[in-house]
């Protein structure tokens, strides 16, 4: 029963790899177009005029004195006239979509999602700032435990082999939260840039992680020869991204085929450890597969704030717990295991 439930599992999860759903009407109805090309020359659409298309591209007034300038912190977020005329174009348009009985659409390959001063995705900003503070309490907590609450060894070591490793792992994650949290106020290439760099880190040193762990890996020259492969396609992706194409699609099929491979070496270490906490690796490995069809999901933003990537960030939270409960367990039981080796 329970090897059935394995591969019930895997399949699941190859299933949810696999599909996707790709969108974009609204940026090419002529409607949504002629406003947005109205907007640019008027600078309004109807009642709500806006104060960017005063101003040229490099933030002068292209009428009016010298010292009529774009505020920074407006042009720091690259709010500019095109910017406000599609937002205003896309939301009254869906307007008067929902008043024809129509469904909502995308534009540019992305749901309409409502703004709050000049938040693009503010659920999602929301809950990566959460996920950040957990990781956050987890990584301090794992700290005190490791090195105040466990026995040292003479020279102030950790007993804990993959101390390491949790350390590195901690920061890494804490950056690609933090990466995310921008994105998703201000989607602009550069962010995207460093977001989507940030997460293939994370996944690839993740998949280093679960192999090293899960295999007991302690010898210099077997962790290299699981490390340099990983880091190879790590580097050849993020390169890709950066100087030749920031290509969304592609990033996601690398960020889901790294991440099966490492849920089936979780998956497999779950299924035959004898590790006292081996109930939380199982329920880590299972809800990270559901987790990860939930970010195959996609709808129309509820309210017009919560999407599908807002609930995948939201089933990410009690996960990022559930790891670092995990991390303290395994840390005392090392711990325990060679301290008993050692007498």
């Amino acid at each position: 029963m329970a090897r059935n439930l394995r591969w019930v599992l895997l399949v699941v999860a190859v299933s949810c790899l696999v599909s996707s759903l790709e969108a974009s009407e609204g940026d090419s109805d002529p409607l949504y177009k002629s406003c947005v090309d109205q907007c640019q020359k008027t600078g309004c659409v109807g009642d709500n005029c806006f104060q960017h298309c005063k101003f040229s591209a490099d933030g002068k007034a292209i009428d009016g004195p010298w010292y009529m300038q774009e505020p920074l912190y407006l042009r720091w977020k690259q709010w500019d006239c095109q910017s406000d005329c599609q937002y205003e174009c896309m939301m009254t348009r869906e307007e008067e979509r929902k008043r024809n009985g129509e469904k909502p659409t995308k534009y540019f390959g992305k749901w309409p999602l409502k703004h709050v001063y000049g938040i693009q995705e503010p659920v999602s900003v929301a809950l990566s700032a959460l996920d950040l503070a957990i990781q956050f309490h987890g990584w301090v907590s794992y700290f005190i435990l490791v090195y105040y609450n466990l026995p040292l060894q003479p020279n102030r070591k950790t007993y804990y082999e993959y101390n390491g490793l949790l350390h590195i792992y901690a920061i890494i994650v804490m950056n690609s939260l933090f990466w995310s949290g921008v994105c998703h106020s201000r989607d602009v290439a550069l962010t995207e840039r460093l977001d989507y760099s940030s997460a293939t880190v994370l996944a690839g040193f993740s998949l280093i992680l679960a192999i090293i762990r899960s295999f007991s890996i302690h010898d210099k020259s077997a962790k290299v020869m699981v490390t340099a492969p990983i880091l190879a396609v790590v580097a050849t992706h993020i390169l890709y991204l950066n100087f030749y194409n920031l290509d969304e699609g592609l990033h996601r099929k690398v960020i889901f085929g790294i991440g099966a491979v490492e849920l089936v070496v979780w998956g497999t270490w779950a299924a035959l450890t004898s590790h006292p906490s081996k109930w939380k690796l199982r329920a880590f490995f299972v809800s990270s597969i559901l987790t990860m069809c939930l970010r195959m999901l996609d709808f129309p933003p509820y309210k017009g704030y919560v999407d599908a990537h807002a609930l995948w960030r939201a089933a990410g939270i009690p996960l990022s717990y559930l790891w670092w409960s995990f991390a303290c367990d395994d840390a005392v039981f090392r711990t325990t295991v060679l301290l008993k080796k050692s007498k």
